[in-house]
């Protein structure tokens, strides 16, 4: 298929693409619309693009454990889990997002923190990060991302110059390259590092009064980090190292255990925050919005069957309990989508019926059929409305979950607020959470990546880039790059 470099993109019909970079809204800041068929197409034809693993998360593992609640959030949110004194089984999966199933372990990334819930109330899903925000905040972006993180077409190698010639031209990425580069991109082992889960979530109570809320995971083991010689030399001795060490410490009965907070914010201060409170690249200051703790979650049981229990483990954060909504969040409105569908293309449409992601409460639900299907409904109707007793949903008028969203179909990035820009939560990671040491580090990092490989004009970008982060950094990283290279090893993405 010969490519017109002069010509826009189009869809896979041959028609003009409407946008590769905005999805279609209702407003700027209003939610994802189905009939953005040029979105829906981008995500569905991503999910399958590579056979049988994962796309992101390809390379990982899990445990078992429960969650106890512990404070009491019930002014907050109904949901059966959250209500003092619960206790909730669940699933956790680790993860890397670039690498392939037989990657290191140790590689510099993000890694995933994905929880599922086995709640009274069905299964609650929350997919995150050790990162509390993403490199993007679109979701039309979210395929090139990673796809910039991956294999080049010609060679089927990683490639710096390509991830940088992304970030650089995203400046959405700076935070949370930062997060990267920094001490986070290297944890020690998953029980060192923190989970987050990164998007913001709507919370209803009893009252049907709301609230917008974001996940903190804290471990109680502490944080702690591999440097740059370390994870190569790991990567080298076990690229299995996470997996083995969570496996060996459960076994021991060495149970990890994170704390969980929340930071709430009043239903009504998402009009008028300072930052837009549902943009993942940003965070919430803690002095704004304090962590109320709510419970532990303990990994105290290691899965019997590898392929069975975390291979076929399916999460999306569309699976929601009563007390629990989505926000408008762009980024969290297509993975609803999105992640289901992806489990749908890797393991099959009836991926819910796997004994790892069947819900612990009785189900009625009118999807049937289709390949593997071993639970079923015997001879009850299978369409809804019937006349046969069994019984069907049919709410009608405004959703106790919902929000409200108003103005005309757009292409168009959030609304600006006071302190929306890119670069500002970036600068104040490196600035004030990073020690001397580690944006010592941070340079030593940063050149070497740019020194494997990038090529003008990406080159140039980046310098930029790290100097609207912070301008001594980046004047330090240009320097080190101008004489030629890093003082100590260093470990860009997809290398150990």
């Amino acid at each position: 298929m010969k490519i017109d470099p002069k010509a826009a993109s189009t869809t896979g019909a041959g028609a003009p693409a409407p946008s590769d970079r905005n999805s279609l809204t209702m407003g700027p800041d209003g939610p994802i619309l189905l009939h953005d068929v040029h979105l829906v197409e981008q995500l569905a034809h991503f999910n399958r693009e590579k056979v049988i693993e994962r796309q992101p998360h390809a390379k990982g593992s899990g445990a078992f454990g429960v969650f106890e609640t512990t404070g009491d959030v019930s002014k907050y949110t109904k949901a059966s889990l959250f209500q003092p004194g619960a206790r909730t089984d669940l699933l956790l999966r680790f993860s890397t997002v670039a690498g392939e199933q037989g990657s290191p372990d140790t590689w510099r990334d993000v890694r995933g923190f994905s929880i599922k819930f086995y709640t009274a109330e069905g299964n609650y899903d929350l997919v995150g990060n050790n990162t509390p925000v993403f490199f993007v905040r679109d979701p039309m972006k979210f395929p090139h991302f990673i796809r910039s993180q991956k294999r080049l077409p010609d060679s089927g190698l990683r490639d710096n110059h390509m991830q940088w010639d992304f970030w650089t031209s995203n400046p959405e990425t700076a935070h949370q390259v930062a997060y990267l580069m920094g001490p986070r991109g290297l944890p020690r082992t998953w029980r060192h590092m923190n989970g987050y889960g990164s998007h913001t979530y709507l919370w209803i109570n009893a009252a049907g009064e709301k609230s917008w809320v974001k996940y903190h995971f804290h471990t109680e083991q502490g944080m702690e980090f591999l440097d740059n010689a370390g994870a190569v030399e790991m990567a080298g001795l076990d690229a299995d190292f996470h997996r083995r060490d969570l496996f060996g410490a459960i076994a021991r009965g060495e149970f990890p255990k994170w704390k969980l907070s929340v930071q709430v914010m009043p239903y009504a201060d998402a009009k008028t925050y300072r930052f837009n409170p549902f943009d993942l690249t940003k965070v919430w200051p803690h002095a704004d919005y304090p962590l109320i703790p709510v419970g532990t979650l303990t990994l105290n049981r290691n899965p019997e069957n590898f392929f069975a229990q975390v291979e076929q483990a399916a999460f999306s954060p569309g699976n929601t309990v009563p007390g629990i909504g989505l926000s408008p969040d762009k980024m969290l409105l297509a993975r609803s989508f999105a992640y289901a569908d992806a489990q749908r293309n890797r393991i099959g449409a009836n991926f819910h019926q796997l004994p790892v992601n069947q819900p612990k409460v009785p189900v009625n639900t009118y999807m049937f059929d289709g390949p593997m299907a071993y639970h079923h409904s015997g001879a009850a109707p299978v369409h809804a409305t019937n006349s046969g007793g069994r019984p069907w949903a049919d709410a009608t008028g405004p959703v106790e979950d919902g929000w409200e969203a108003d103005g005309p179909m757009v292409r168009a990035a959030y609304t600006l607020r006071a302190d929306d820009d890119d670069f500002g939560q970036a600068g104040t990671l490196v600035r004030r959470v990073f020690t001397d040491a580690e944006r010592e580090a941070l340079v030593e990092q940063v050149a070497g990546s740019l020194l494997g490989g990038v090529r003008s004009p990406v080159l140039e970008r980046a310098f930029e880039y790290w100097k609207n982060i912070d301008p001594d950094v980046g004047q330090r990283i240009e320097e080190r790059v101008r004489r030629g290279g890093a003082e100590e090893p260093a470990a860009g993405m997809g290398e150990a």
